[in-house]
């Protein structure tokens, strides 16, 4: 076996560990991970607006929206008026959207984060660049991509 077939394995086993996850975080909290992040980012103020969202996510606000409407109906999240702008809508996060990130396997995207957080900085730019280069190669470079290891739904940047 050549490095053309060990690289293909390689991505395979990425492309299956993302599908492994997102199917590991459906069936033990109901949620797909791109929701899951979503409720991540609301806990971490407290509250977030879905241009808030939209900007971490780099989505945009009408995929959040779509994906805030999922979380309200399962009575994971609620809308409220800002008390400082009645203009602006907060989201916040319910018992029950608070106990499914208490509750949920450690994300793989988390778990990527802290490796790569624990790399030297010319590993970490190694890395970059070479995850850059296959990207080029699958011509997938200009796609519209968040930062979500996730298989799942494509949620396109308007």
């Amino acid at each position: 076996m050549g490095r053309t077939d060990d690289s293909l394995i390689a991505l395979r086993r990425i492309v299956r560990a993302t599908e492994l996850f997102g199917r590991e975080i459906r069936q033990t909290t109901g949620v797909t991970a791109s929701q899951f992040r979503v409720l991540q980012i609301i806990a971490e103020n407290g509250f977030a607006t879905a241009k808030t969202i939209s900007t971490r996510m780099q989505v945009s606000q009408g995929t959040v929206t779509s994906v805030v409407d999922k979380l309200v109906r399962d009575g994971l999240a609620l809308r409220h008026k800002s008390e400082q702008d009645r203009r602006q809508i907060n989201i916040v996060l319910t018992d029950a959207g608070s106990k499914i990130l208490k509750d949920a396997p450690d994300p793989l995207q988390q778990r990527f984060v802290r490796k790569f957080a624990a790399m030297e900085d010319w590993e970490q730019a190694m890395v970059v660049a070479s995850l850059e280069r296959v990207a080029a190669m699958l011509d997938a470079k200009d796609l519209d991509a968040s930062p979500i290891l996730d298989t799942g739904e494509i949620y396109p940047q308007e």
